[in-house]
């Protein structure tokens, strides 16, 4: 199954399952090099927001899938550096609309990258 195929429908099908399926094919290989450099992860969001804008997602439904993603990163993997750690301390300490605030705010932060 290829990467977009995991994560990505365009009638908002990403479910918990599809998120957690591919945040877990980081794990290893290419996955622990992105993982472990923010700037390298920063890239990596950068190229596939591209991807799904090119797809014909709008912000809406990226902030959805990043903000899927991101409570994924914070409930099952440890932050590997500083801008990761802070990351997960101000996903925990938001509520629900906050935190969508802040995927918003990833996927903006994250096509600066590009």
């Amino acid at each position: 199954m290829n990467e977009r195929s995991q994560i990505l429908s365009k009638e908002q099908d990403t479910s918990t399952d599809k998120v957690e399926k591919a945040v877990q094919a980081l794990s290893g290989g290419d996955g622990e090099r992105i993982l472990e450099n923010f700037e390298a992860f920063r890239s990596y969001l950068a190229k596939r927001i591209e991807m799904a804008e090119n797809l014909g997602f709008g912000d809406e439904q990226i902030a959805v899938i990043a903000q899927k993603v991101a409570a994924y990163l914070a409930e099952h993997e440890e932050p590997r550096n500083r801008e990761e750690y802070l990351l997960r301390e101000l996903w925990k300490a938001g509520d629900a609309d906050e935190q969508h605030k802040l995927a918003h705010l990833l996927v903006k932060l994250a096509k600066t990258a590009s």
